[in-house]
């Protein structure tokens, strides 16, 4: 863990249970110059059901390559993570240690190389050293079991706390559990889902119907976030389910607790997502921006992300500024449907401007008094339509450039 703990972490982390047919390790492979360890194995029963949502980068990592084919089987018995090298923009070399990682996982398990899933996440451009990949699995192999928080401790990067939150839900008259871990800090901006995320459950899902609803629970929560705009070569996230409780299958949305369980997952997502922004590279503020009045959602998203992934936007709301014009400049620039005239803009419920104006006797105090806070609110109404979304973001600091400046070193 990061000795400059973001100011929005969480005050203490979750307990999360133990699930039915998950069992995590971690080792040293030593990918970077440091002491802790970076490589996480998660063995899973057999049968278990997969799901996945993967970067739409034109550049991807060969495990993300992978993954987006062994998805196709729906089945799952291993995954292993490594942390400190991204393995993207690796040529062959790179594609090797996917190959030779899947080839000691698999025997290892006794299972088929497509239910391996591999990520990587690092510095972009250094190909996977095999020795180390290849001692560190093997460490894991042996080790003992570990909890939560060390497995998330292990995929961390630039990350300052382990992420991870778990929920449940009632299927039939039975409740199952659903845990996650994640990481991510920079190059935050998906749009597929985001960073490196994990999900199990110990819940009977079809592969077909689990992948359904992860691509709903994306759409609204890791879709719905960003620090940077930058969309990373590895972004993935992955949901297991075990089948180790004793509910019913789900297979279909008409079954009984399906709705329950898509609740859970979503609540689940949103939750890891959250934790994300809290620890967006150099981050003071939360931000969460509400779009309403738009055509339609889907052009209520793209004007709230365009004031998310504005730099004036949240460095003004890093300096605790109620500067509404560069919002309104936000607007603009999205391409979408827009009137100024109709505008409407709020910081931490005030109304600040209206039909393109100010409002009449505009009391900047209280607006003052909510920027000085760590959870900041914008609302935007654009005055067209039904259409509404909501994003989050965190403020720009001089941090964030303090990190990426010597991000390798």
């Amino acid at each position: 863990m990061s000795d400059n703990l973001s100011p929005l972490a969480p005050a203490q982390s979750p307990i999360l249970p133990d699930i039915a047919g998950v069992t995590c390790r971690i080792a040293r492979a030593r990918y970077k110059d440091w002491d802790r360890c970076d490589l996480t194995f998660v063995e899973l029963a057999a049968g278990t059901a997969v799901a996945g949502v993967l970067t739409n980068s034109k550049c991807p990592s060969p495990e993300v390559e992978y993954c987006r084919e062994a998805l196709k089987g729906g089945k799952a018995r291993g995954l292993v993570v490594n942390a400190g090298n991204a393995n993207a923009f690796t040529g062959a070399r790179g594609k090797e240690a996917v190959q030779m990682i899947l080839s000691l996982a698999s025997d290892h398990l006794d299972c088929a190389e497509n239910e391996i899933f591999v990520s990587s996440t690092g510095v972009i451009g250094v190909p996977l050293p095999k020795d180390k990949a290849e001692a560190g699995l093997k460490a894991a192999f042996t080790a003992e079991p570990c909890n939560w928080e060390e497995a998330a401790a292990t995929i961390m990067t630039t990350d300052t706390f382990p992420k991870m939150a778990t929920t449940s839900a009632i299927v039939g008259s039975q409740t199952v559990h659903l845990n996650g871990i994640i990481k991510g800090s920079g190059m935050i901006a998906p749009d597929m889902a985001t960073m490196l995320g994990y999900i199990f459950t110990d819940a009977t899902v079809d592969a077909g119907l689990l992948q359904q609803m992860l691509s709903a629970a994306t759409g609204k929560s890791f879709n719905c976030i960003t620090v940077d705009s930058d969309t990373s070569t590895s972004d993935t996230v992955l949901a297991f389910a075990t089948g180790q409780s004793t509910t019913a299958a789900l297979t279909c949305f008409d079954d009984d607790g399906a709705d329950a369980f898509q609740a859970a997952l979503s609540d689940l997502c949103m939750q890891l997502a959250h934790l994300v922004v809290r620890d967006g590279e150099g981050a003071s503020k939360f931000i969460e921006i509400a779009v309403t009045g738009a055509e339609s959602d889907d052009s209520a998203k793209r004007i709230a992300l365009s004031i998310a992934n504005s730099p004036l936007v949240k460095t003004a709301i890093a300096g605790e500024d109620a500067n509404w014009g560069r919002v309104v400049m936000a607007v603009g620039k999205a391409g979408e449907p827009a009137d100024r005239d109709r505008l409407a803009i709020g910081f931490g419920g005030v109304t600040v401007a209206r039909e393109g104006l100010v409002v009449p006797d505009y009391d900047e105090a209280p607006v003052a008094a909510h920027l000085k806070g760590s959870e900041i609110d914008i609302t935007v109404d654009i005055g067209l339509g039904s259409g509404k979304a909501k994003v989050w973001t965190c403020d720009l600091t001089h941090g964030y450039i303090d990190i990426n400046a010597d991000y390798r070193s």
